[in-house]
């Protein structure tokens, strides 16, 4: 039988080999008497700046004795582990006449087609971007001031998506045997082990890019294809049906299309509406982003300089209630502050942290959910153009080279017109702009950020909004519309063979929760079809 045991707790200095101690002496088991275990989850406890501690579950396996059972019952934080199985269905029986075509190699793109590939459906991957390996010298000359703004290749767009440079959070609300697929994957493709139990796995944007090509070298060994420099630009559909896509290259011919297009491809979005792809107008995350010296977090959260050494940049999560709230995004320890372009004369921030957090700033997107009574049109693009318009500010505030707006954060809560200065401490390589940020967000973001950011100030005692600097605008946390689809074929109402996921269509939000709406449409493709033979 197998026992899940939790609140196993070691001191943060304590070598993880002492976990078997502790799981020896819970179960009241000789150390050497203690039969296969591994670790479930792994989180960090630091409420106590004078005790830090890591705290696991463990699940072990042990003999089936009905007395031992009956003994483990009784103990608090012992409970049998029976968990779900990974739903890997056999091909089905219906024959697919030609290959299927996934669009977009982000990671809802990348997982689908993994899968697809590993079940012998030999998938063609398209994107409109570059190879990873040519994502990163032009990015590096970009953000030096040495390359003019790439419309497809660039931090949005190319392979692994705005995913590659992302900062490799793979931290989510959902649990499952879909998530730990995803997670086993990333392990097959060169991630560490320990992502597969870590509270909040980390990657770092200087390992994605690996991981990207060692998912193409996987999926092209077993049959798959890459067409890069391959922009979707229309569909061929009869009688309700995909019988092909249209592209920057030609066309190809297919019966079915992961669409994975994330949330950044607006021209693939208005031709998607000029068809009459059913879509619908959702809230969406906006804001700014605030870069706060790395230090003042590490004394806030660990209170002494031996934990540093131990656990490295320390990060944060927090949430401000009010009308609306404001809440932390993608927080970035010893990180950098990146732009986030996908189209020309348009500027908004993101940001990303390398392996080792080795920066001497902090970042995070300081974010707040926008309905879409507050966009100005019921039109399903609304939130589009609205991203479009505060882009549109930042880019003329920033001299019109991509430049960053900021602003102290007092001036910016005092609502001060004390501009001028001619040097911010900041990570942004282009060059900062200083400006009143108010000009660059919706009436109902602001609110937002002036009821919660001395409610997060508090919070850390002080260490928030300590020398810290605002940036923005950030508007790509997350898609502003949605791609209607079937619950149970997963396709788009109408049109066959059409599978939107993803960020792109609204369902994800996060690298982890993409890759899992992605390999999900990609099961009911196995589910249903058997792999095509020509």
């Amino acid at each position: 039988m197998k026992v899940r045991l939790t609140n196993l707790r070691l001191p943060a200095e304590a070598p993880e080999a002492e976990l078997k101690k502790a799981i020896a002496h819970k179960l009241q088991i000789k150390r050497d008497d203690l039969p296969g275990w591994r670790i479930l989850r792994k989180s960090l406890d630091a409420r106590s700046k004078y005790d830090i501690k890591f705290v696991y579950s463990v699940v072990v396996t042990l003999p089936d004795d009905p007395k031992l059972k009956k003994k483990l019952a009784k103990r608090k934080e012992i409970e049998e582990f029976d968990p779900k199985h990974f739903d890997d269905p056999e091909p089905g029986t219906q024959p697919l006449e030609h290959r299927p075509i996934v669009v977009g190699t982000g990671p809802a793109g990348l997982l689908a087609g993994y899968y697809l590939a590993r079940k012998g459906y030999r998938p063609i991957l398209i994107d409109r971007g570059f190879p990873v390996k040519e994502r990163v010298p032009q990015i590096r000359a970009f953000d030096r001031q040495q390359a003019e703004h790439d419309n497809e290749n660039n931090y949005l767009f190319g392979e692994g998506g705005a995913g590659a440079f992302s900062d490799g959070k793979l931290t989510c609300r959902m649990t499952g045997p879909d998530v730990d697929w995803v997670l086993e994957s990333f392990v097959e493709c060169g991630s560490r082990e320990s992502i597969r139990y870590e509270h909040r796995p980390h990657l770092g944007s200087n390992k994605l890019p690996m991981i990207c090509r060692n998912y193409r070298r996987k999926i092209e060994a077993l049959g798959g294809e890459y067409r890069f420099e391959c922009r979707l630009e229309g569909f061929q559909i009869d009688d309700g049906q995909v019988r092909g896509i249209e592209t920057s290259s030609g066309v190809m011919t297919t019966d079915h299309v992961i669409l994975a297009i994330g949330h950044s491809a607006r021209d693939t979005y208005e031709m998607l509406h000029s068809m009459g792809m059913p879509m619908q107008a959702k809230a969406f995350q906006l804001g700014l982003r605030i870069e706060q010296p790395q230090e003042n977090v590490n004394k806030w959260k660990y209170g002494q300089d031996r934990y540093l050494d131990l656990l490295g940049a320390a990060d944060y999560t927090i949430v401000a209630k009010g009308q609306p709230d404001l809440y932390t995004f993608c927080m970035c320890a010893g990180g950098t502050v990146i732009p986030s372009i996908s189209e020309p004369n348009q500027f908004c921030t993101n940001g990303m942290s390398n392996s080792r957090h080795d920066t001497k700033f902090a970042n995070s997107g300081l974010m707040v959910t926008l309905d879409p009574k507050h966009f100005g049109s019921d039109h399903p693009l609304a939130g589009v153009e609205l991203q479009r318009k505060f882009e549109a500010v930042a880019f003329e505030i920033g001299n019109r080279e991509y430049h960053s707006p900021i602003q102290r954060a007092k001036h910016f809560l005092k609502k001060s017109s004390i501009i001028g200065e001619t040097s911010y401490p900041s990570s942004y390589q282009r060059g900062t702009v200083s400006c009143d940020l108010r000009q660059v967000l919706p009436t109902q973001v602001l609110q937002g950020l002036d009821q919660g950011l001395p409610i997060m100030d508090e919070k850390m005692k002080g260490a928030f909004l300590k020398g810290a600097m605002l940036l923005g605008p950030e508007m790509r946390g997350s898609a502003p519309l949605r791609m209607d689809r079937d619950r149970v074929t997963r396709e788009s109402p109408g049109i066959r063979g059409l599978y939107p996921v993803g960020e792109g269509a609204g369902y994800a939000g996060g690298i982890i929760t993409a890759a899992v709406d992605g390999l999900r449409s990609a099961r009911e493709i196995v589910r249903k079809y058997a792999p095509a033979t020509g």
